[in-house]
């Protein structure tokens, strides 16, 4: 017995929609590790230009603590949003942000971190 001809090929449309699926589920998978991947590239930008301005406050080398960690935080691939790094402070607060290009989505996205370093100004013992 044969197949009426209406139902030829159905196996190939599903196919075809299953297939649809998974790249679209596979472009936003991508996207999601993008912004993953951009925060803690944040992240790790904001604490090395936080010990940096910290650093530069504890153990003063003649620049200016906010430049340090501007500096810093660019060597990261981030841009210094603000820094509370004063001279003769006991903490460094430092915010940073980085750009995340994302692919399904299209648009980008900017996504920010901050950290805190705190200095030690107790003696040894």
């Amino acid at each position: 017995m044969s197949r009426p001809w209406s139902e030829r090929g159905s196996v190939s449309v599903l196919a075809a929609g299953a297939m649809v699926l998974a790249a679209v589920l596979v472009l936003a998978s991508v996207d999601i590790m993008r912004a993953v991947q951009g925060g803690a590239r944040a992240q790790t930008a904001a604490d090395a230009a936080a010990l940096a301005a910290a650093q530069e406050i504890a153990l003063p080398s003649g620049q200016v603590p906010a430049d340090v960690a501007a500096d810093y935080a660019v060597r990261n691939g981030a841009t210094l949003v603000s820094c509370v790094c004063q001279p003769r402070s006991t903490e460094a607060v430092v915010e940073v942000a980085v750009t995340v290009e994302l692919v399904f989505v299209g648009l980008d996205r900017v996504v920010h971190a901050r950290a805190r370093a705190v200095i030690d100004q107790a003696g040894p013992g």
